[in-house]
């Protein structure tokens, strides 16, 4: 058997809450005694809690409360895993007490070791978010569940003008998106999918009917699907240049990432719809000002211009009068 092999098959003879010699290990597993001290001293630094009692009744066993934990990690993984729930509490993970109790479950079954530099890294990154909303936690539950297990929802919305409707919807899955949590559902009222934010979902119950989603479907690619305008139209190339800080900013843009085709350090090149760069890329490119240099296409370049001059005109004629504002 392999390495890995042995060391979990001397995991699984002291679980069974034998005390065990290093002999009788090695005379079950059929492996050389030297080898069992060097896996015992392994799984030991893996943070298996592993006891060794001298004497004539001594041999290994493993501490009592070791036997409820179904899975070892290394301090690699248990540092991501703590990082991974930080990020989750920011975003207003709504299963928080079952997270706050795996991570504190992750500490118990560990040696001091271990969850030392578990505490070192885990005060060592901080997210900062808006404050997540505590209030939307029983919602999103609700709707992660039946998302899982098939169950249709009954829900009342507020649409943007805030005038409430009752539907019925099959939730896919949730989307967290720029700081907001999104209901990607069919729903029944309107025969189609559509994505809903949970902020605005005033009641929700679940109903005696089931549903199974699209084989396949991923509620991340519908969300993203509608946010990016779709046309038959060709793509058009559009590289720029500029400071690096600006590049890698761009390339981080919901937009431009998932429209980049290749970048260097200080230039990126995208494949855009040319109806979007009539519309929305002027506009997010102004903030960057002079830190970026537009390349190609020639039209991009004009419509800039032209975006910046009906700029210039709309602050030249609404500029407030300076008299008016003495008095």
């Amino acid at each position: 058997m392999s390495k890995a092999d042995n060391m979990l098959s001397i995991l699984w003879l002291l679980k069974t809450g034998r005390r065990m010699t290093a002999r009788e290990i090695a005379d079950t597993l059929e492996i050389h005694i030297r080898t069992v001290y060097r896996y015992i001293d392994a799984l030991c630094a893996s943070g298996v809690p592993i006891i060794s009692d001298a004497g004539h009744n001594g041999g290994y066993s493993l501490l009592r409360q070791f036997n409820e934990s179904p899975l070892m990690f290394d301090a690699d993984e248990q540092k991501a895993l703590v990082h991974a729930a930080i990020f989750a509490r920011q975003a207003g993970y709504p299963f928080g007490e079952a997270l706050s109790g795996a991570v504190a479950k992750l500490k118990i079954y560990t040696n001091e070791d271990q969850l030392e530099k578990i505490n070192r890294h885990e005060s060592g990154l901080d997210v900062i978010n808006p404050p997540a909303n505590t209030a939307l936690a029983p919602v999103l539950q609700t709707l992660e569940v039946s998302a899982a297990e098939g169950s249709t929802l009954a829900m009342t919305y507020a649409g943007r003008r805030d005038s409430l409707t009752a539907r019925e919807i099959d939730p896919y899955g949730l989307v967290y998106w720029k700081g907001t949590w999104y209901i990607v559902a069919y729903c029944r009222l309107r025969r189609e999918i559509r994505s809903f934010r949970v902020d605005r979902i005033a009641s929700l119950n679940r109903t005696e009917a089931v549903f199974e989603r699209p084989a396949d479907f991923s509620a991340r690619e519908f969300f993203l699907g509608k946010l990016l305008p779709h046309t038959d139209n060709a793509l058009i190339t559009v590289r720029i240049s500029g400071q690096e800080q600006a590049i890698n900013g761009l390339c981080e843009h919901w937009l431009f990432g998932h429209a980049l085709v290749e970048r260097d350090r200080t230039e990126a090149r995208f494949e855009l719809d040319q109806a979007m760069l009539l519309t929305f890329v002027p506009y997010f490119l102004l903030p960057y000002g002079r830190a970026i240099v537009i390349k190609e296409p020639s039209q991009l370049h004009e419509r800039m211009v032209a975006v910046l001059s009906e700029m210039l005109d709309y602050y030249t004629t609404s500029a407030p009068d300076k008299n008016a504002a003495v008095q």
